[in-house]
């Protein structure tokens, strides 16, 4: 008997999806909640569990096609594979088979084809790991559940593989070399958008087109701030077990502006502006497939140590691709970190319906005057991205300076100045 595998609740205000890939192909043993597709949404990519244990069924959709929450995906056939060669495929392994009868030519092709289906059966995460750094996951021992294969197995295999010495069938061999008109051939690829790098785009777009974009900058001495990381970062992992960082700061920083500031910390519902007296941070996380930006619930209650853990923790869920579209719900002012890709300056763009983002830059060595002689300093760059129709220049000025004044005094956020 067959069961029905329809798309799960995806969430709030989510009705529909794109399958993103199969993870199992039809004629394979599935487990129970056992993951057999991936579907991408607006916001996070979301694995599809098997309901029952049994024989994968046929495809009732196709990869790229749209499916709405409920709709009937693929089946699975209750009880275990048969043994039988009839309605099950059996998975091909890398290793040669000792036919009776010798295949008259050699298929190179097959190992390729065994890593490809050893891949289709991995999570996203994992299987995103696999292509990004070219390993075979044929020849990594899983040691999660089950004996499955776990991003960490794959980073541990990479970097093994870039540590071992090249091997010396690698060294270019007599055959034929390519064409004289290879070395100029000039390639395209076009490569469907994914539904939340689409999402992405029109969100951006969107705000540009509807809110008044303006952005105020200032530079901030970060030495009193390195100091005290120094100072504690051995005690604060000691006891938290968790590094101390930037971000930390930069959320009870902003905590103190924008309870002085409200409006930047508001949003705007047709014709009113609705302000909230709590601060809930959305922190933009690089993800596998786009910027995502879960949200840290309630951080002018929390202390350095619980900020610093909740960011820790999405942006290793943004890495594995686990985010819940609970994680990514709501959120009343953002801050962006451009600067650990480098950045130095840039001018973010609000995340809506909130009515501002600061963009925080890469530190670095710069001449300033301090009491009339010229020093140098780690300075960072920091900018306020804000709608200029619910924020004055003078409000989001005045923010962002509380902001500069509390990193440059960090007992300003102690004593709430």
């Amino acid at each position: 008997m067959a069961s029905e595998v329809k798309v799960p609740v995806l969430g709030e205000s989510v009705t529909e999806a794109t399958i993103g890939e199969w993870l199992k192909k039809p004629g394979d043993p599935v487990a129970l909640d056992e993951p057999i597709a991936s579907l991408e949404t607006d916001k996070v990519a979301v694995e599809v569990p098997a309901p029952i244990a049994g024989t994968m069924g046929e495809y009732r959709v196709q990869v790229g096609d749209t499916v709405e929450v409920g709709a009937v995906i693929a089946s699975i056939e209750d009880g275990q594979p048969s043994a039988g060669p009839e309605g099950t495929r059996v998975r091909e392994t890398p290793a040669p088979s000792p036919a009776p009868a010798p295949a008259p030519t050699p298929a190179p092709a097959e190992p390729e084809a065994a890593t490809e289906d050893a891949a289709s059966t991995l999570s996203p995460a994992v299987r995103r790991a696999v292509l990004e750094h070219g390993v075979d996951p044929t020849t990594i021992k899983g040691t999660g559940k089950d004996g499955r294969l776990t991003k960490e197995d794959v980073l541990v295999a990479a970097k093994a593989k870039q540590a071992s010495p090249a091997p010396a069938a690698s060294a270019p061999a007599p055959s034929p070399a390519p064409a004289p008109s290879a070395k100029g051939e000039r390639r395209e690829e076009r490569v469907k958008m994914t539904r939340l790098r689409q999402t992405i785009a029109k969100r951006l777009k969107g705000a540009q087109e509807e809110a008044a974009l303006l952005t105020t900058f200032n530079d901030c001495d970060m030495s009193a701030v390195i100091e005290a990381r120094e100072h504690y970062k051995d005690v604060f992992a000691k006891k938290h077990g968790i590094k101390l960082g930037f971000m930390s700061f930069f959320a009870k920083a902003a905590c103190l502006a924008l309870k002085d500031v409200p409006a930047v910390n508001a949003k705007i519902e047709g014709d009113e502006i609705v302000y909230h007296d709590y601060l809930d941070l959305s922190v933009a996380v690089s993800a596998p497939n786009g910027l995502v930006v879960p949200v840290v619930r309630s951080v002018d209650q929390m202390s350095f140590a619980e900020v610093e853990q909740a960011i820790a923790g999405f942006g290793q869920k943004a890495k594995d691709g686990t985010l819940t579209m609970a994680d990514m719900a709501g959120g009343t002012f953002t801050i962006s970190n451009g600067g650990v890709f480098g950045s130095l300056m840039s001018t973010p763009i609000i995340n809506p319906p909130q009515s501002a983002v600061l963009g925080l830059h890469r530190i670095e060595d710069r001449p300033v005057v301090r009491d009339g002689q010229v020093v140098v300093r780690p300075m960072m760059y920091l900018a306020l991205s804000y709608d200029h129709r619910i924020i004055d220049g003078r409000e989001a000025v005045t923010a962002l300076k509380i902001i500069k004044e509390a990193i440059e005094d960090p007992m300003r956020m102690l004593i709430d100045l």
